[in-house]
């Protein structure tokens, strides 16, 4: 097909490398150089390619762009400009600097049209990856009976990277599953320009990238702008055909290699590491506008050449989105139940009749309630979905019954399903699990979780910090908590992590103490929208309290902390756990008792719940009169100081476990009834 590529649209292209000159060189600090010579290629797809509509960033029929080279962020501002897509010259005269909708890195919820927050290189990959697997989740949830190309929840997944993206390993996990899923609604181009900071790529990056991903199982492509280092010519029309060529294969990701110029058409800096992250300079910056034919003064724009961008993008927009609201309309008249779904979905909301399993008195690990309640909620909450870093058996991740996430040439005997499956496998991927999980939510119809051991949270904290940045709802499900793992050893055996997850803003970190409280845990989880949260869970069994008489409600769990058992008389000593050192404060409790101390044990599944609640709830269970205090828990005693106060004291661990049976390394390191009350006496 012969692209429509008018005098005006290259001069709009042109418009969009003088602006990200002008913007990096007025702030003095930025990316220049991958926003001037990639701006041709990313004014193709929002001006040629992509389904948006500037009237509603949030449209179900959109297309995704995804900038996971996100330090190029004017690649993606110059084209939200001209596209007449939340940003004006104003803007973009204003990038990095204070209340600017034009951030240093393009971020979620910030400015309109941005998919993800994209930055940490590589992440944008992963996110990609996940918003084509949700796109094909939401398309079997609400529409699988439309043919192919023809669902109103079909879309196109565009990303672009840098070098830098592709020698990032999350970048490796997450194509490679991408490749096993056979995500045709995924067309990666790859900036292949050679530099990054150090100078040329040569001396840490030189495998054949493009032979890397067709052994992945990717299909294929390259347009090279230089010929081969000969001329450089910008060969719009090759990449629009490359495009249009990936589109056709719809069981492959696609991969185009877009080989070019760093900076082009700088007339002296153009393919150095100095145009990479650096300010041009004014010099360099009037010798390009000379050779462009545009005036000197900054951001001297031709108000027709914008007028020409906005106004295909708005007519283009409108086409698509009558075209698509009447099959909407249709849709929604046949599918009456779906659409309702649709419609709750979306909100993010739970059904009015949302329940949660009651467990009896007994003995369970919290790992395997986890289960229980997810395959308690999955009919009730189809939207929900997810699976594990291949540990599903060991975190408990499968919701009964329910297929796998998988094309039909990918199921086995052991997991059963199909291309519009529930169950997630992520393979040893962790940090690509946390970067699909979070792409998948931010789509914005469905809501995922993954698992892991949560040693291994190391692994995919980038994604958690990224979905606490974002705001995502992403669950991360994180079984195997404290020395209870046992035999496996201190490799193992998370010691540090609760602090260290609890020290990320706007991230809740939930740590139930028996199956009840994991109940309530996941649907309080459920119920918040505006955060990412882990569950902490154990691998060995805990003992499911009797609540009723003696021990409180779980349904407490929903406050961060509450009194699970009260003192005899007024309290003169607070015992506060979480996890399965709740059951030991409690028997603690009893030896105290019975020695003319009226103890109180209040559980902590969760600090940062605890932190919202009012003044007086809080003074209502930790007492400012009672300073006599122990916090209980398996890990650091790190973030405990808050609650314990000067006079109080910590049963933690401060070093690393040992290889042996969980109980023995918890009696060994002093997570026992005895010693829980010696250091109470200790401190009263």
């Amino acid at each position: 097909m012969t692209l429509e590529w008018t005098e005006k649209d290259a001069r709009a292209v042109d418009t969009a490398r003088i602006l990200a000159a002008d913007a990096v060189e007025k702030v003095g600090n930025g990316h220049p150089g991958t926003p001037i010579s990639l701006a041709p290629a990313a004014y193709l797809l929002y001006q040629k390619v992509m389904k948006t509509d500037p009237a509603d960033d949030k449209w179900i029929g959109r297309d995704r762009f995804i900038l996971s080279a996100g330090h190029a962020s004017l690649t993606q501002y110059t084209q939200l400009y001209l596209g007449g897509l939340d940003l004006e010259l104003s803007d973009i005269a204003a990038l990095r600097t204070w209340g600017a909708k034009t951030a240093g890195h393009p971020e979620y919820g910030h400015l309109k049209f941005v998919e993800c927050t994209t930055g940490p290189l590589g992440a944008g990959i992963s996110n990609a990856v996940g918003m084509a697997m949700a796109a094909r989740r939401e398309r079997g949830l609400f529409d699988p009976e439309a043919p192919e190309g023809e669902s109103i929840f079909d879309r196109y997944i565009y990303t672009i990277a840098g070098d830098g993206c592709l020698q990032e390993g999350v970048a490796a996990e997450a194509s490679s599953l991408a490749a096993t899923q056979n995500l045709g609604n995924l067309i990666l181009i790859w900036d292949d320009n050679r530099i990054t900071i150090e100078g040329e790529t040569d001396i840490a990056f030189t495998e054949d990238v493009s032979a890397r991903y067709a052994a992945y199982g990717w299909d294929v492509r390259h347009v090279d702008w230089t010929n081969g280092g000969t001329e450089y010519k910008e060969d719009v029309q090759a990449l629009y055909d490359a495009i249009e060529a990936a589109k056709a294969v719809t069981d492959k990701p696609s991969f185009i290699r877009l080989t070019t110029i760093i900076g082009w058409p700088l007339p002296n800096k153009q393919g150095s590491a100095g145009v990479h992250g650096n300010k041009i300079g004014a010099d360099e910056i009037a010798a390009m506008k000379e050779v462009l034919g545009f005036e000197q003064t900054p951001f001297a724009i031709e108000q027709d050449v914008v007028d020409h961008a906005r106004a295909n993008v708005a007519a283009r927009g409108r086409a698509a989105r009558e075209e698509w609201d009447a099959k909407f309309e249709a849709w929604k008249a046949a599918n009456p139940e779906r659409a309702a779904l649709l419609e709750r979905a979306a909100a993010r909301k739970l059904p009015e009749d949302f329940s949660l399993p009651v467990f009896e008195e007994g003995k369970k690990s919290t790992r395997a309630a986890s289960g229980e309640v997810l395959s308690a909620l999955a009919d009730q909450l189809p939207e929900l979905w997810g699976g594990s870093a291949d540990l599903a058996g060991s975190n408990n991740t499968t919701m009964k019954g329910e297929p796998s996430f998988l094309p039909e040439n990918r199921v086995t005997k052991e997991w059963a399903g199909g291309p519009y499956g529930r169950t997630l496998h992520f393979g040893i991927r962790e940090h690509a699990m946390g970067g699909i999980i979070n792409g998948i939510n931010l789509s914005g119809l469905t809501r995922a979780y993954g698992g892991t051991f949560l040693v291994f949270a190391d692994y995919m904290r980038p994604p958690v910090r990224l979905a606490a940045l974002m705001e995502v709802p992403s669950v991360f499900v994180w079984t195997h908590d404290s020395i209870g793992v046992g035999e496996d050893g201190p490799t193992h055996q998370p010691i540090e992590h609760l602090a260290s997850l609890r020290a990320i803003p706007n991230l809740d970190v939930v740590r139930p103490a028996d199956a009840n409280e994991t109940s309530v845990a996941w649907g309080e989880i459920l119920r918040r929208t505006d955060r990412p949260a882990g569950i902490i869970l154990s691998r060995q069994d805990l003992r499911t309290i009797a609540r009723g008489e003696k021990y409180a409600s779980a349904e407490g769990v929903a406050n961060g902390a509450y009194v699970v058992s009260e003192a005899s008389s007024e309290p003169q000593l607070i015992l506060i756990a979480t996890g399965s050192e709740v059951a030991l404060a409690l028997d603690a409790q009893d030896i105290l008792e019975a020695d003319g101390v009226p103890t109180r044990v209040v559980s902590m599944p969760c600090q940062e719940w605890f932190e919202e609640q009012s003044d007086e709830y809080k003074e209502s269970v930790l007492p400012a009169a009672v300073t006599a205090r122990v916090s209980v828990e398996a890990g650091i005693e790190m973030g405990w100081a808050k609650y314990i106060g000067a006079k109080g004291a910590s049963v933690s661990i401060e070093h690393y476990g040992a290889s042996a049976a969980g109980a023995k390394c918890f009696e060994e390191f002093g997570f026992t009834a005895d010693n829980v009350v010696a250091v109470a006496k200790g401190v009263l």
